[in-house]
């Protein structure tokens, strides 16, 4: 995958495993391709429906991912948001709402299987509103622009990447909503096994590390890309998520 590195030495002179780089990035995309499928099965049971509160919706996704995927460990809060509340960030605590038959909803879910992290963000628009179909559809398109322009740039920094990321949003006719555009992700819990500044850590403008650089461990670093649009009138937003 693009970013990996092909052996050598950090600056602390640790050499970097390439068969370890290989196999901790297949290990998490087996856990985001098993994530992916628990969204699908969340999407067919219909969780996400009108007159329900965020609260049943993500009580529904608990009892699912445990018998279905056996999924009992989540290295972050399972976040429902629909309405005014799809505006808000991961930190934000808006009063529970009951889902509108017109709104935007957001799913972020970061489900552990095994030892692996997964982290997988997802929108839908409800009703008819076709400048909240716009946004929803424009959530993996612009996560592609993002991710290209990652590629392109083999020493693109954290705050370099969340500029950019503002920046087509800003193109595409939205407000980039997220204070960060994305993070780490691996073993868990990453947090605890990667010593460090947060900020180093984090897409975002603090980071003015190269992403590629690796991590204290002597390991590459595998990022997590974040979406999250808003619309000019700050009413309602859309959230999407996987692995740069």
């Amino acid at each position: 995958m693009d970013g990996r590195h092909k052996g050598g030495h950090d600056g602390s002179g640790k050499r970097i495993n390439p068969f370890m780089t290989s196999t901790r990035r297949a290990q998490l995309e087996a856990a985001q391709a098993r994530g992916m499928a628990m969204f699908d099965a969340i999407e067919r049971a219909g969780f996400v429906a009108p007159g329900r509160l965020e609260s049943d919706v993500d009580d529904d996704i608990r009892k699912l991912a445990e018998r279905d995927f056996a999924v009992t460990v989540n290295w972050h809060k399972r976040i429902v948001r629909a309405g005014p509340n799809s505006i808000c960030t991961f930190h934000e605590k808006p009063p529970v709402r009951v889902i509108g038959p017109e709104d935007t909803v957001y799913l972020d879910l970061g489900p552990v299987f095994g030892e692996w992290e997964a982290d997988l963000g997802r929108s839908y628009a409800l009703g008819n509103d076709p400048e909240k179909k716009r946004l929803v559809a424009d959530l993996p398109r612009l996560f592609d622009v993002v991710r290209a322009h990652y590629r392109a740039s083999p020493g693109i920094t954290g705050a370099e990447l969340y500029a950019f990321a503002q920046k087509t949003a800003s193109e595409a006719g939205w407000i980039f909503g997220g204070t960060i555009a994305g993070h780490i992700v691996g073993e868990f819990p990453h947090a605890q096994r990667v010593p460090g500044p947060a900020d180093l850590h984090r897409i975002a403008p603090a980071n003015t590390a190269p992403m590629r650089d690796p991590d204290a461990n002597g390991n590459e670093r595998h990022w997590i890309l974040e979406i999250h649009l808003v619309d000019q009138a700050h009413t309602f937003g859309g959230f999407y998520e996987r692995l740069l």
